[in-house]
């Protein structure tokens, strides 16, 4: 008898099975669920690792926040105070030596050209400054 015929002294006509026998395929299926049941645990390495200690106390030192705006003509202004001409680096670096370093938002005029708010941020990133944001206003 061929693999897959139904005996043919039977019925008399020789046809291919066409079912599938998934007694065999559940029996390897479960063999297989036992080894890696078996040997998951034994493959886990832990890293014996001393972590550092923590207060849960929240941080209280609330970082300030600097509003730098541009105008349309270019000019700047370091919360709402007109900075002259070449103040604008020196008063970035005094920011940036702070500790909390504090946030720089930047408010750009949007008729304003890209140049001064490019010149802006230059100036903060060359300063040390590393929280920068932009200010926009929602569209209505």
């Amino acid at each position: 008898m061929a693999f897959g015929m139904q005996d043919a002294t039977s019925d008399g006509d020789t046809e291919v099975m066409n079912e599938i026998n998934m007694t065999p395929l559940v029996d390897v299926m479960l063999v297989l669920l036992i080894i890696f049941i078996i040997t998951v645990p034994v493959m886990k390495h832990a890293v014996n690792v001393e972590l550092p200690s923590a207060t849960s106390q929240p941080q209280n030192a609330k970082p300030e926040t600097i509003q730098l705006s541009v105008d349309a003509q270019g000019s700047y202004y370091w919360n709402q105070n007109k900075v002259a001409d070449g103040t604008l680096p020196t008063l970035l670096q005094a920011e940036a030596g702070k500790e909390p370093q504090p946030e720089l938002h930047i408010r750009g005029d949007k008729a304003v050209r890209y140049e001064f708010v490019a010149q802006a941020m230059a100036a903060a990133q060359q300063a040390g400054l590393r929280k920068i944001g932009f200010i926009t206003e929602p569209a209505k």
